[in-house]
C-alpha cells in the first residue's frame, strides 16, 4: 500500500465508531467482565490506549519506545496485562480522555510519517500503512470485546474488514513461526465474501501454484485472525493440510501464540 492515507482514516473512524459506544457509560458498565480473563471494559480501552501510546513512541522516539521494549523482555507474558491494568485503575473520564488524546496523537504521527519509512515494534518492523492497519485491527479486535461485556449487538460489519483481511493473510508466516512451525513456501488461495457481498481475493489465481486454499465470510476471517471466535463457531473451509493448520493457528496480532476463544457451549 503506497499511500496510506486510507487507511489511516479508515482507524480514527473505527475508533470514533468504539469511542461512541463507550462515551456515555457509567462507571458500573466500565468495569463489567469483558470475554478477555480478567479484563473489564476499562481493561479493554486502557489496552487500546497503552497501545495507540507505544505506537506513536515507535513513530516518533526510537529510543523512548526500546526502553519499552526492554520493560516487555523483562517480563514478557506480563507487559501486556500490566499496562492496562494500569490504565483501568484510572478514573473513567481520565480514561477516556487520555485514549482519545492518543488517538489524536497517533492520527498525526502517522499522517507526518516520512513516505517509505518503516518503524521498530513489538513483532517484524512495520511501515505507516501496516501501523495504521495493525492499530486499526487491535480497535476493531477490543471493541467487539467491549460489546460483548456491555451485552449490546456487535458494531455491524463494514469494508474496513479489508483491512484486517489484508492483515491476517499477510501475518500467515509469522503465525506458524510463533508456533515454532514452518510454513508452506508456496501463498495459499483465500477467496474471502466481504461485508456487501463483494469478493475479496488473495493469492495465486491458478490453484495449481497454491499450497492450498480457504474461503469464507470476511467477517469470520476476521474474528478467527484475531481470535475472537473459535474455529469451529465460524463459517470457513480450506482445502489442504497446511492451510487447515493454519486456521488453527492464525493471528494477526505480535506477541505470543494467544490463547484464543473455546467454543460455544464450551465449559473451558
Amino acid at each position: 500500500m503506497s499511500d496510506p492515507s486510507a487507511v489511516i482514516d479508515d482507524l480514527c473512524e473505527e475508533g470514533a465508531q468504539l469511542d461512541r459506544l463507550v462515551a456515555e457509560l457509567g462507571s458500573e458498565q466500565w468495569a463489567l467482565d469483558s470475554p478477555a480473563p480478567g479484563w473489564t471494559v476499562a481493561h479493554q480501552i486502557a489496552h487500546l490506549a497503552w497501545t495507540d501510546h507505544s505506537s506513536v513512541l515507535a513513530l516518533t522516539d526510537r529510543a523512548a519506545f526500546n526502553q519499552e521494549v526492554e520493560k516487555a523482555l523483562i517480563s514478557p507474558g506480563d507487559f501486556v496485562d500490566n499496562g492496562a491494568e494500569e490504565g483501568a485503575r484510572k478514573p473513567p473520564a481520565q480514561l477516556l480522555a487520555d485514549w482519545r488524546a492518543g488517538r489524536e496523537a497517533l492520527a498525526d504521527a502517522l499522517r507526518a510519517a516520512p513516505d517509505g519509512a518503516r518503524f521498530p515494534w513489538y513483532g517484524p518492523p512495520m511501515s505507516t500503512a501496516s501501523m495504521a492497519t495493525a492499530r486499526l485491527m487491535e480497535t476493531w479486535a477490543h471493541g467487539l470485546d467491549v460489546a460483548d461485556a456491555l451485552d449490546v449487538p456487535r458494531i455491524a460489519p463494514t469494508a474496513r474488514l479489508r483491512h484486517i483481511v489484508r492483515l491476517g493473510v499477510r501475518t500467515r508466516d509469522f503465525a506458524f513461526g510463533v508456533q515454532r512451525l514452518t510454513p508452506p513456501f508456496d501463498e495459499f488461495r483465500v477467496e474471502l465474501v466481504g461485508p456487501a457481498g463483494e469478493l475479496w481475493t488473495y493469492g495465486p489465481e491458478d490453484p495449481k501454484q497454491a499450497a492450498g486454499q480457504v474461503t469464507g465470510p470476511a467477517l469470520d476471517f476476521c474474528l478467527l485472525v484475531t481470535q475472537r471466535a473459535h474455529r469451529a463457531d465460524l463459517d470457513l473451509h480450506t482445502e489442504g493440510a497446511d492451510a487447515d493448520q493454519w486456521l488453527d493457528i492464525a493471528q494477526a496480532f505480535a506477541g505470543p501464540p494467544g490463547n484464543g476463544r473455546a467454543p460455544k457451549g464450551s465449559t473451558r
